[in-house]
């Protein structure tokens, strides 16, 4: 059963004028499990109190909201639940404008992972329930990746698919060789999950390797390039072992033409700094720190950032302006609950040339 009632994306820039709300040039499909989302009230630890605050989430999800909110023609690809679980996670992502026929449904249940937020020093905590969800149960089965991939520039994946189980595995190459046969573009984020790789007997290094010898941009650090080349990259500056490990990914993944990533400063959980670099073939961009106190929920901000410089990138923006959106809209993240970004591309650029913080009236 797939679902075939998807709302078109806002039209909020020159290029997606240009295309047109009912075409297909240009779109970009994100690839991954939605799962719910389950915490506590901020400064309580899971099942103190009675209340759980439930919302959807997911890396490639995230990343979805965020490009569609933009402006950019996205789509998401992903196995639900045929029951309210699922239709209700559906529309979240649809309603805030990204194409759902992609979305199938297949018995199975709802993937879940419960948050218990950090405070002070103490950091949050992540506890997954998703083994035998309809996408891990069904992933590697539900899709016709030709006819997915048709009219498709950009396919957007992550570690975290691999990593939840052979059929995720599976499924994940499947979608970036089926990507790469029909030269479309491929945006990898590693998001290494180990808490998932450690409970089957998967083998990170050659999967994460295998689909990022088909990425154009890897949204990657050292200890990402360390384990997929089983190789350690030593300095004392971080910003060099980047770019050690970035000289390494060049030439080990010929098709890979940047690579991205944030440096995070924490004084405490609420009280952090965020810078990011992207690195190409022929040199570095940086983007200088952006701090933020007060932070409200850090989770989805790498999936922020990797939105804003994907949805750069696909613009045709210049490499310093798109990874300065992306740094941009990784900070407005940070303001809000949950995993989504609920922001505009208008948004993201007042946030980028923001003079002071005085009420907008």
């Amino acid at each position: 059963m797939t679902d075939t009632d998807g709302h078109g994306p806002q039209v909020a820039s020159d290029r997606v004028a240009s295309i047109g709300p009912a075409g297909n040039a240009g779109r970009i499909l994100c690839f991954g499990e939605m799962l719910l989302r389950l915490n506590p009230p901020e400064g309580e630890v899971l099942l103190q109190g009675p209340t759980l605050t439930v919302r959807p989430g997911g890396a490639e999800a995230n990343v979805a909201v965020s490009l569609a909110r933009y402006g950019a023609p996205t789509a998401m690809a992903t196995v639900l639940p045929d029951n309210a679980l699922g239709r209700g996670a559906r529309d979240e992502v649809r309603k805030h404008g990204v194409d759902t026929s992609g979305v199938v449904f297949k018995p199975g249940r709802m993937g879940l992972y419960f948050m218990t937020p950090g405070a002070v020093r103490r950091p949050a905590d992540v506890l997954y329930d998703r083994a035998g969800s309809a996408f891990v149960e069904h992933v590697d089965t539900a899709f016709d990746w030709p006819s997915l991939l048709a009219g498709v520039e950009w396919l957007h994946v992550s570690g975290v698919t691999p990593a939840v189980g052979p059929n995720g595995t599976r499924a994940a190459i499947q979608a970036v060789e089926a990507a790469e046969r029909a030269g479309v573009k491929v945006s990898f984020d590693g998001n290494f999950r180990g808490k998932l790789w450690s409970e089957w007997a998967g083998d990170p290094p050659a999967t994460l390797g295998r689909m990022l010898a088909t990425a154009s941009i890897a949204f990657a650090d050292e200890r990402d390039f360390a384990l997929v080349l089983g190789r350690t990259f030593e300095d004392a500056d971080p910003h060099q072992r980047r770019r050690l490990a970035a000289a390494a990914a060049f030439e080990a993944f010929p098709k890979l033409e940047r690579i991205c990533c944030t440096l995070r400063v924490q004084d405490s959980v609420a009280d952090q700094a965020l810078s990011a670099v992207m690195l190409t073939r022929d040199g570095q961009v940086d983007a200088a720190p952006i701090h933020m106190a007060g932070v409200i929920d850090r989770v989805g901000g790498g999936d922020a950032f990797a939105s804003g410089v994907l949805f750069g990138v696909w613009s045709g923006w210049s490499n310093e302006e798109s990874l300065a959106f992306g740094l941009a809209a990784a900070g407005l993240k940070h303001s809000v609950h949950g995993d989504f970004n609920l922001f505009t591309a208008a948004d993201v650029r007042a946030a980028m040339d923001a003079d002071g913080f005085d009420i907008k009236r």
